[in-house]
């Protein structure tokens, strides 16, 4: 297989266990250590250092330990000083650049995020973020030339990050939280927080971060690390992951539910009444926070954000800038925002994705959830989003592409919808701006809301996402787009069709 189908946008994806027949292994430990070395020379070519030092962590996956290996012996191969971190977060990777203890020049994580336990993948960072796309396609062209060479003297120290990064979290808590207790070295007492970690990574937040500033954890769950992942998906999207925390909240009478993923790049959260805060209310409880200090702000978010979401946002004098599908995606557009004088301070997805500017523009859901921990210690989190409208129906459909070239077929569809909207048909109207796909308006007799059509980041689907402010209407919207969408024959409509006929 080739190394570029392992491509995941900015990371790299596949299947690194023999737990399903139907998936058989294409990332061995033969693969990471290419690319670890790959990694290195890019690194190399890009800072014009020869010396290197390179942080190495994991999740719980099960195959985290071997391929952790692999890709440190890669890089001793290649004279790199590693720093072994073990069981670690995806945000502490980035940040073992950053802490002076580390001063690391590059890290690698081993990751899959929520993916399947049989899965795993990379994702690989420097001094100035996390690689992008672009720049994962050089290290990918540098693994298939092997344009790398060995150099003697690397060494592996064993390093425990995670207790650095849990220090830095204390410490933007104590700093940030309006103390009302009587130990100011207990700033949370009084406090109840239930933490769902899934069985990934995340479970540090209960034992190094919660408990020594004194908040009450008694309810908290999943913290174990296990790559089975026995409970639930570790992914705050999982309607089976979120019920499992709104009842753990309302059993135990806590203030407030946090959960992560399997690397702890996203959380979402549950108030203390079990009303669930992701998707848009998480972007919107994000928004409010990062505008405290910073009246006027933009808020770069994702394209399937809803139409309720940019009222309560303009109500608040925060501009909404919704642009594409993808963290670095949301990430590179405010930076770019910023460049051009662009008071850009948060970049959010409504996956609970959230970079702020005043955290390095790291999409890190413990530096969310430090952020949500400190504003519960002193008010309701519900009271400021209490405002946010939420649309009656909302409906996300998969149109599978059945085509070889899949993307050009898909962009076709896109475009010739574009076009009808805009030329033909007399319910529809084309919004522009717009970053990603098409979006339609419909109006109040034909459905009164919104679709959005778009290419998938990395599949051959067409997501279609539906909302309306009127029951039904969502169904009605479905059956005016199926009417256009029939004219194709290479996608799969069952999904739409049955949605439209009430099936």
């Amino acid at each position: 297989m080739s190394l570029k189908e392992l491509q995941n946008g900015s990371d790299i994806r596949g299947v690194a266990l023999p737990l399903n027949p139907d998936e058989p292994v294409n990332l061995t430990e033969a693969d990471v250590r290419t690319l670890a070395r790959a990694f290195t020379a890019w690194l190399r070519k890009r800072t014009g250092k020869t010396d290197m030092t390179i942080a190495v962590g994991r999740d719980s996956r099960l195959s985290g330990p071997k391929l952790a290996h692999a890709a440190m012996d890669g890089l001793v191969y290649d004279g790199v000083d590693v720093f072994d971190t073990g069981l670690s977060t995806t945000p502490a990777m980035f940040m073992s650049t950053i802490f002076d203890d580390f001063d690391a020049d590059g890290a690698i994580m081993l990751t899959a995020s929520h993916m399947p336990a049989n899965r795993n993948g990379m994702k690989f960072f420097y001094k100035g973020g996390g690689l992008d796309a672009d720049e994962i396609r050089e290290v990918i062209d540098i693994a298939d030339k092997k344009a790398f060479s060995h150099k003697p003297g690397g060494s592996i120290t064993k390093s425990d990050l995670m207790s650095v990064y849990a220090e830095h979290l204390r410490n933007i808590i104590t700093e940030r939280v309006e103390n009302e207790s009587s130990n100011p070295d207990k700033p949370l007492e009084g406090l109840h927080v239930v933490v769902d970690a899934g069985n990934g990574a995340g479970g540090f937040f209960v034992d190094q971060v919660l408990k020594p500033l004194g908040a009450d954890t008694a309810g908290s769950q999943f913290l174990e690390p296990d790559g089975n992942f026995p409970n639930h998906i570790p992914n705050p999207e999982n309607k089976e992951a979120m019920a499992s925390l709104i009842a753990a909240v309302k059993k135990n009478k806590a203030d407030l539910g946090i959960i992560f993923d399997t690397d702890v790049d996203r959380s979402s959260a549950v108030d203390a009444n079990g009303n669930p805060i992701g998707r848009n209310d998480i972007v919107a409880l994000a928004s409010v926070l990062a505008a405290r200090n910073h009246p006027g702000i933009t808020v770069v978010t994702d394209s399937v954000t809803s139409d309720e979401l940019g009222e309560f946002l303009e109500k608040h004098q925060i501009h909404h800038h919704r642009f594409k599908r993808g963290y670095k995606n949301v990430i590179n557009e405010a930076k770019r925002l910023n460049e051009e004088g662009v008071d850009a301070e948060l970049a959010i997805e409504t996956s609970g994705h959230a970079a702020f500017k005043d955290n390095y523009f790291l999409d890190d859901g413990a530096y969310l959830a430090s952020r949500i921990v400190v504003e519960a210690a002193s008010h309701s989190i519900s009271d400021l989003i209490n405002s946010l409208g939420h649309p009656q129906e909302e409906k996300e459909l998969r149109l599978k592409i059945n085509e070889k070239a899949f993307k050009e077929y898909g962009q076709q569809v896109i475009e010739d919808l574009k076009n009808f909207a805009k030329n033909e048909s007399t319910t529809m109207t084309l919004v522009e701006p717009n970053h990603e796909g098409v979006r339609i308006r419909f109006d109040t007799d034909h459905g009164d809301g919104w679709a959005l059509l778009r290419m998938s980041l990395h599949e051959n689907l067409l997501p279609l996402n539906i909302e309306s402010r009127k029951k039904d209407g969502a169904r009605i919207m479905a059956k005016e787009l199926l009417e256009f969408l029939e004219q194709y024959p290479s996608l799969e409509l069952s999904q739409i069709r049955d949605f439209a006929n009430g099936r």
